[in-house]
């Protein structure tokens, strides 16, 4: 028998073992994992350059990961809807595509928390017309074929999940020949390359959707009142407390010019007797994470959002010991963190007077001389939750007066901009913060006479900048770069402060992190806990 013929034959005889349905879901499967894998093929050949010796365990690799990814939409693409289902998952693997290939993200379960999180003025930042086009073009187009021609089954249910469980045999048996082909090759990737499995695209972020589902299964709730998780006291004082917590937002330490920064993006807090930490780690590298995991009791190891939720964190703690704590957000929201103290939105111009193409930072400070007179007979804390660097329009988050730095970045699709761009229009949002943080101390100075002024500000998390090809932030904590991780902290207090700066000297370069804001604290305010051992005399900012 030719060749060709004997090939034709096993063709359709292949073909004919399976219903029309199941060979659509195939084609789909295909073309999912073909156009929406690029930065995996990318980041595999950067480990296994092609080359006559690569080239057997590449086929066998992309292969494995082809016939992974048709699994997936065989086994999740349930009878009777198979047709909604591939449009999801073509819809679902066109959006993710955009955000890998663009920024280097990976999508995995707090990447979908972010998104859950993202308020409208963000996903208008993460907009561009190459999103668009691209959408039209691997997304909806496809779907709408799939919407239009999309096989209806030919035979009964039994028949279609017989059909659905050949193909499954089949595919599960072609990953396992792969497999063994290199195996030597495939058992070091599995074991040393866990980052580029997480590209499987849409395999992980569809595995990531379902882990986040399960985590949140049950609405989030605000417990009143949240049980007693310290033994905490108040110690009594001479003065009352006036404090200020800045939280920022997707700031890196290295781009402060008090850590070395060789721009000068801190001109104003450099005349202010101010302590500068040059080695603070974030407890995560996303918003949603590293918010109530700085204010909540447990460390970073052993954080659960949906226990840290369950149980007070700082703010009900002091609120608890008659501080009056004031939340003010000009970023998405608290997630969780502030649900029991006073919250005031300045996102809009309702409250924020400092609006113009956006509501700025420094507009959090408007109304604080009130808030503060209105409640001078008690300690205050005041925590303002900044949108600082947020991204990848960093050029919006400052007047136009800030772009001190040029030539900047002009474009949400920061790969479209020189790497002098992208850090030109970053740096230019830390000297936005230079000076919203200048007169933040500028406010404290004039209640240095009646209260133990002081400020701390931190970042949640850092950001990537495009190096190695990753930009903006929420990589998997385990295998995220330093420049997501290593964020400012900067300490200031009043000349009469029950606290002198110089206390803390010793820590300025020592390995500190978010978990030792839960202390810090309790500690500010004279609270005395078993949960912080340290002499409250001589507070530090490590755990």
């Amino acid at each position: 028998m030719p060749l060709k013929t004997f090939t034709h034959s096993l063709y359709q005889r292949f073909f004919s073992s399976f219903s029309p349905t199941t060979i659509a879901l195939f084609l789909v499967g295909l073309f999912v994992f073909l156009t929406g894998n690029f930065t995996l093929f990318e980041k595999v050949l950067s480990y296994y350059p092609m080359n006559w010796e690569n080239l057997p365990f590449l086929l066998a690799l992309f292969t494995f990961f082809g016939l992974s990814t048709i699994l997936l939409v065989q086994v999740l693409s349930f009878v009777k809807i198979e047709k909604w289902m591939a449009i999801i998952f073509i819809l679902i693997a066109a959006a993710t595509a955009y955000y890998t290939d663009s920024f280097g993200v990976i999508i995995d379960d707090i990447m979908i928390q972010n998104m859950v999180y993202t308020d409208s003025r963000e996903v208008a930042g993460l907009m561009s017309a190459e999103f668009i086009i691209r959408m039209i073009f691997l997304g909806l187009l496809p779907a709408y074929i799939v919407f239009r021609y999309f096989p209806q089954p030919t035979g009964s249910v039994k028949q279609e999940l017989k059909s659905r469980m050949r193909m499954i045999g089949v595919l599960l048996l072609g990953m396992v020949i792969t497999a063994f082909i290199s195996p030597t090759k495939f058992e070091y990737f599995v074991r040393e390359n866990r980052l580029v499995r997480f590209y499987a695209n849409p395999t992980y972020v569809i595995y990531s959707l379902i882990k986040y589902t399960g985590q949140n299964i049950t609405a989030e709730k605000a417990i009143t009142p949240l049980p007693s998780i310290t033994d905490d006291v108040k110690l009594p004082s001479t003065k009352h407390n006036l404090y200020i917590l800045v939280v920022g937002e997707t700031a890196r330490a290295d781009r402060f010019s008090l850590n070395g920064y060789q721009k000068r993006t801190n001109p104003l807090l450099e005349q202010e007797n101010v302590m500068s930490f040059t080695d603070v780690k974030s407890c995560a590298t996303s918003t949603s994470q590293s918010l109530p995991c700085m204010f909540s009791i447990l460390n970073q190891t052993e954080y659960k959002k949906d226990k840290a939720l369950a149980l007070e964190n700082a703010l009900d703690i002091l609120q608890k010991q008659n501080v009056k704590v004031l939340w003010r957000d000009n970023n998405s929201d608290s997630k969780g963190v502030a649900l029991r103290v006073k919250y005031e939105d300045f996102r809009t111009p309702t409250l924020n007077p400092a609006c113009d193409d956006e509501c700025r930072d420094i507009g959090m400070l408007s109304g604080l001389d009130t808030f503060i007179n209105a409640n001078h007979q008690q300690d205050i804390l005041i925590v303002l939750h900044q949108v600082g660097n947020h991204g990848p329009e960093y050029y919006r988050r400052y007047p136009s007066k800030f772009r001190q730095f040029q030539p900047i970045c002009l474009d949400g699709h920061l790969s479209n901009c020189n790497q002098q761009e992208i850090d030109n229009g970053y740096d230019n949002a830390i000297l936005y913060t230079d000076y919203f943080l200048a007169n933040t101390i500028e406010l404290l100075k004039k209640y240095e006479q009646r209260f133990n002024t002081g400020m701390l500000y931190v970042s949640d998390h850092g950001e990537s900048l495009g190096e190695n090809g990753i930009y903006l932030h929420a990589a998997p904590y385990a295998s995220a770069p330093k420049e997501q991780t290593h964020v400012p902290a900067i300490l200031w207090f009043g000349k009469q402060s029950q606290f002198d700066i110089k206390q803390f000297e010793p820590f300025k370069h020592s390995r500190l992190s978010h978990d030792a804001l839960f202390c810090s604290l309790l500690t500010a305010y004279n609270v005395k806990t078993s949960a912080c051992t340290f002499d409250i005399n001589a507070p530090t900012l490590s755990p």
